[in-house]
């Protein structure tokens, strides 16, 4: 069946803020979803979404798919639960920094680590929102909140790092308002086998509104982010004439024209490559000094934690000589009373 972004939205009103960056997210999966049923040729009945709790973890309700709002940190445990007992769901994640990383961080570092077949998007707006403004574990450092009134005293996680630190397969990175390019994202993530974690840079208008501003304003965004793309050079700026290159092995911003530096001299992005060391520079690279690196970042191909179990209930059914609840009932030593 031919899909439109109209077929995925429900009858639900949504309840977020007006101005809530998690608007523009929701407008971007909608849209990506007939590309996904198509690209992996299943109806929408076997798309579910799965959430925790927070502004966020209320997007099931506004999908027309099948949903599962679950408890506080507990998503991915649940997403797991359901993509091993049913692997041919396609099975999306809606969570918060708050959500996915503080309570729930046990369970999304191993989900990456397991390489379980399941779209995380992650929703950073580096504080948490629906419990109404304490610091979460991606806030940054000095940041006033409800719960550090003068200012945290500790160092914000890098989602992306703790993606690479877990050995995952796929990271990608979006601003809220960037509906285009977070669509692609959706579509490569919805298209990868293993964990996609999409970190989505949210914009949370009443607790802390403007957290990703420095860099992600319409008018500066061109020379403040590089969107990166699988086989194209990291070329980025309102003239198109700055790129990123190798220095005493350190990624650099040079610019095209000057000291001899031509196009050839500016690194292209590989998505595959098993070396994690640049994509690591990429993730970590932080405006003024560099710009914000956005698109897919990661994208390798790894065995499954569903397709080998899967595998191993197989193996184990073929040799097994209990193949039903009678056999079951029947071996061992068992007695008629």
């Amino acid at each position: 069946m031919k899909y439109t972004a109209q077929d995925f939205k429900s009858n639900q009103e949504v309840r977020w803020c007006p101005g809530c960056g998690d608007h523009a997210v929701l407008a971007a999966l909608q849209r990506a979803l007939p590309m996904v049923s198509e690209a992996l040729g299943i109806d929408k009945e076997r798309i579910i979404f799965v959430s925790g709790i927070g502004c966020s973890s209320r997007l099931p309700y506004y999908m027309n798919t099948y949903g599962f709002h679950s408890i506080h940190g507990r998503a991915t445990a649940i997403s797991t639960g359901i993509k091993v007992a049913n692997p041919e769901l396609c099975v999306w994640q809606a969570c918060g920094d708050g959500d996915a990383l503080a309570i729930g961080g046990n369970h999304f570092i191993h989900a990456i680590r397991r390489n379980v077949d399941i779209n995380i998007v992650l929703f950073n707006n580096q504080i948490y929102g629906l419990t109404k403004g304490q610091y979460s574990p991606t806030s940054k450092l000095g940041a006033i909140t409800k719960t550090s009134p003068y200012g945290t005293v500790e160092n914000p996680f890098t989602p992306g790092m703790l993606v690479l630190g877990a050995s995952g397969t796929f990271f990608a990175r979006g601003l809220d308002s960037d509906i285009n390019l977070n669509q692609e994202i959706f579509v490569e993530a919805a298209k990868h086998s293993g964990t996609s974690v999409c970190e989505m840079l949210t914009n949370c208008l009443i607790f802390n509104d403007g957290a990703h501003s420095a860099f992600a304003a319409r008018e500066t965004r061109a020379d403040s982010t590089i969107t990166l793309r699988d086989g194209k050079k990291m070329i980025f700026g309102k003239d198109s004439n700055k790129g990123l290159m190798i220095k005493d092995g350190k990624l650099v911003v040079a610019t095209i024209g000057e000291n001899g530096i031509s196009e050839d001299d500016i690194l292209t992005h590989h998505v595959d490559s098993l070396d994690s060391s640049l994509q690591s520079q990429l993730i970590n690279m932080k405006y003024p000094d560099m710009p914000v690196a956005l698109g897919v970042i990661r994208n390798v191909a790894a065995s499954t934690y569903d397709a080998n179990v899967q595998q191993q209930v197989d193996e184990v059914s073929a040799k097994s000589k209990i193949h039903n609840m009678d056999d079951l009932l029947s071996s061992g030593s068992t007695w008629q009373v």
